[in-house]
C-alpha cells in the first residue's frame, strides 16, 4: 500500500473501492488513502484529484480538492457533469464537478441516522454503494441495512426505498420499507429499470424495483460458500461490488476473492476464468 502518483508501475493505492469511468480516464475510490485518484486508460498515469492523504477528523467542511480532508470515500457515480462520492467515513455523499478544482458535502448532515428528506437535513449511515440511472442516485447506505434514492439537484431530497434504520436488518423478501429486510448491502447497480443490490452479510443477490419497493432474493443461498450453479443454489462469501454488462452481472465475491458472473435472464452463477493477468 501507499500513496503514490506517476506512472502504471510506480502509482500506489490503499485499499482501492469504487470506480467510475470519465471518457478515458478511470476514477478511483482510494478508501484508506482518503483520496480520490485519476487513472488515465491510455498509458496508466495516476494522479490525486482529491484528498490529502489524511482522514477528516474535523468539521464536515468542504474547499479546494487537494487541501480538503476525506474520509473513507467508498463508491462513485457521475451524473450531469459531477462526481458523487459515498464518504462512508461521514455518512454524507459528497460532490466535486469534473474537470473542477474544489469538493464539498452533497448530501446529509454527518449524524449517522436513517432520516429522509432535503439533502442538507437529511441523514445516512455508512453509505458504501452508488449507482445511477442518469439522472438519480441509488444508494446503498449500509450500516442502516437500506436502499435510498436521491434526486442532487438543487432542493432535492433522499427517500427510503427499503430498511427502517441501524437495528432493523435480516433476510427477508417482500415489498416496502416495514417487510424487507437487508443485512449491510454495500454494492447497488442499476439496469433496465430495476436495481441490483449485494446484500453482503446475506450472502445474496437481490432485484429491487426502485418504484413499487418490491425486493426478492435473486441469486445465493444465504449462507457462505462458493458454489456456481442456478440461482438461489449458488452460494457468495460477503460479496461486496457490482457491474453490469451484456446480460450479466459482475460481482466483487469478496471473501471468494473471485469475480462472479450472474446470468440476468436465468439467474445462473458462474465463476469468471481470469487469465494473463
Amino acid at each position: 500500500p501507499g500513496f503514490d502518483d506517476g506512472g502504471a508501475t510506480a502509482a500506489t493505492f490503499y485499499q482501492p473501492q469504487g470506480l467510475a469511468l470519465d471518457g478515458g480516464t478511470l476514477l478511483v475510490a482510494d478508501t484508506e488513502n482518503h483520496a480520490l485518484r485519476a487513472v488515465s486508460l491510455a498509458t496508466g498515469s495516476v494522479e490525486t484529484l482529491a484528498g490529502t492523504g489524511a482522514q477528516l477528523m474535523g468539521p464536515r467542511a468542504g474547499g479546494p480538492a487537494l487541501e480538503t480532508d476525506l474520509s473513507s470515500p467508498w463508491d462513485l457515480a457521475i451524473v450531469g457533469g459531477v462526481l458523487y462520492v459515498a464518504m462512508a467515513g461521514t455518512h454524507q455523499l459528497w460532490a466535486m464537478p469534473l474537470g473542477g478544482d474544489s469538493i464539498a458535502p452533497h448530501t446529509g448532515n454527518g449524524r449517522e441516522a436513517l432520516e429522509d428528506g432535503p439533502l442538507p437535513e437529511a441523514a445516512m449511515n455508512q453509505p458504501s454503494g452508488l449507482a445511477t440511472d442518469g439522472v438519480y442516485l441509488f444508494v446503498a447506505d449500509s450500516e442502516a441495512s437500506a436502499v435510498r434514492w436521491i434526486d442532487p439537484r438543487p432542493g432535492g431530497a433522499i427517500h427510503t426505498i427499503v430498511g427502517e434504520g441501524l437495528f432493523e436488518f435480516g433476510d427477508r423478501d417482500g415489498v416496502g420499507p416495514a417487510n424487507v429486510r437487508l443485512q449491510h448491502p454495500l454494492g447497488v447497480a442499476w439496469h433496465d429499470g430495476v436495481l441490483w443490490v449485494i446484500d453482503t452479510y446475506n450472502h445474496k443477490i437481490k432485484r429491487l424495483d426502485p418504484r413499487t419497493a418490491e425486493c426478492r432474493t435473486f441469486a445465493g443461498a444465504g449462507a457462505p460458500g462458493r458454489g456456481d450453479g442456478a440461482g438461489e443454489t449458488a452460494r457468495f462469501s460477503e460479496p461486496s461490488g457490482v457491474s453490469v454488462a451484456s446480460g450479466r452481472l459482475y460481482v466483487a465475491d469478496t471473501n471468494n476473492h473471485a469475480i462472479r458472473t450472474v446470468d440476468l435472464v436465468t439467474g445462473a452463477v458462474a465463476t469468471l476464468a481470469l487469465r494473463g493477468l
